[in-house]
């Protein structure tokens, strides 16, 4: 992932912060729920071009949780919004993954001034608070904080929506049972219920309003991140451009090497020019 981290201290919350890169156009990409700097290195085009910075979010990755609750996309903005001023970044692309583009579009929503385009790969939500394609989080983190572990997992692991992502989310379905073997399960448990419950805080209206370059990348075969979602991000967004991208669950390897490929060609075709300094 290149450079070291450095440390941002946020409320009482030491949050990890990747800079990497040395060109002239700034770019604040975030990891999805439960991500980290590793899943925005298997997804980003990382390049001396550009320059990439990358918070890990309260209690995920190598950061804090800090004692700050409850816990919110607005509040994970507004870290990424702190890591951007520490590091000089006046004016930048906003991008992410899944919640890290929930955190894309709010920092474009309310700081217009700030961000230069947006990059939304793979969305959960497009403009309403918890929705259904993010139910399955809810009830993972109300079995961790009510049972032991491995009780809760055997629940899980028996419930319909386990029968139902077996079937038609395979990828989905690891990642949720991926949440039960985490060695901060309880911490993690207590920022993916809110967030699961949360949304960008951004209006369909708003988003129209966003006159500003823009890439949706969404893929089938996936519950959580729903094709239809992603279609609706970029049908809101004036002039976004969409790009369907191999799903994970039937080839890992295309499907990030698609993803990389069409940030890139978006960087190149619309920023190369643009001088940011």
């Amino acid at each position: 992932m290149g450079a070291a981290p450095t440390i941002l201290l946020r409320d009482d919350a030491a949050l990890r912060v990747f800079d990497t890169g040395q060109g002239r156009l700034p770019v604040v990409f975030q990891h999805g729920l439960g991500g980290d700097a590793a899943q925005v290195a298997q997804n980003y085009p990382d390049s001396p071009s550009y320059r990439r910075l990358t918070v890990e979010c309260r209690a995920q990755g190598g950061s804090g949780a800090g004692s700050k609750r409850p816990f919110s996309i607005a509040m994970f903005a507004d870290d990424v919004l702190a890591a951007a001023d520490a590091a000089g970044l006046d004016r930048f692309v906003a991008g992410g993954i899944s919640m890290g583009a929930a955190i894309a579009l709010q920092l474009a929503a309310r700081h217009p001034d700030r961000v230069l385009g947006l990059v939304l790969v793979r969305p959960a939500w497009a403009f309403d608070a918890a929705p259904q394609n993010m139910r399955p989080y809810v009830e993972v983190a109300e079995l961790i904080l009510s049972r032991p572990l491995s009780e809760a997992r055997d629940i899980f692991a028996a419930s319909a929506t386990t029968a139902r992502f077996r079937t038609e989310a395979p990828d989905n379905l690891a990642s949720l049972l991926g949440f039960f073997a985490r060695e901060d399960a309880p911490v993690f448990a207590e920022v993916m219920q809110p967030i699961a419950e949360d949304g960008p805080g951004v209006t369909r209206a708003a988003a129209a309003g966003l006159a500003l370059p823009t890439l949706v990348i969404g893929s089938g075969i996936d519950l959580v991140h729903p094709l239809a979602t992603a279609r609706s991000l970029a049908d809101a967004i004036p002039n976004a451009a969409f790009v369907e991208v191999t799903p994970k669950a039937t080839d890992k390897d295309r499907h990030f090497a698609e993803i990389r490929a069409a940030i890139g060609s978006f960087l190149k075709d619309r920023f190369n020019n643009q001088d940011q300094s």
